[in-house]
């Protein structure tokens, strides 16, 4: 295989966004073609635009990282709030007298034992 140009077989929507980005750039469609071939060795030899691609998954990570410390906190809340609601029902059924300070601090105590219990499973 020689240096010079070999025929370049495009089929029709190929040859439709070769010929509209080559009007659009003022150029010729044979330049294009070139452009496009040089675009394309570099992306197999180079990858595409790595930084970028970096830069968007880092990005996504954020934001990843932004919803699963939401989805935390949520469930954080529908713990307590379960502890709570046990804690209060448990003293309802018994009909204990006891303050609302005392079964809040029982539900916070419920609270903090499950939140420890479910933090020591970690892999």
């Amino acid at each position: 295989m020689s240096a010079r140009a070999q025929t370049v077989r495009l089929n029709p929507s190929q040859y439709r966004v070769l010929a509209g980005l080559a009007r659009k750039r003022g150029m010729s469609e044979y330049a294009m073609l070139a452009r496009v071939v040089e675009a394309g060795f570099l992306a197999m030899l180079h990858g595409t635009d790595r930084e970028a691609d970096l830069a968007a998954m880092a990005r996504e990570i954020g934001a990843m990282s932004e919803r699963l410390a939401e989805a935390e906190r949520v469930l954080d809340r529908a713990l307590f709030t379960a502890c709570a609601a046990y804690a209060y029902a448990r003293h309802a059924a018994l009909g204990t007298r006891k303050p609302d300070e005392v079964i809040a601090a029982e539900a916070r105590a419920a609270f903090e034992r499950q939140r420890s219990l479910a933090l020591e499973f970690e892999p």
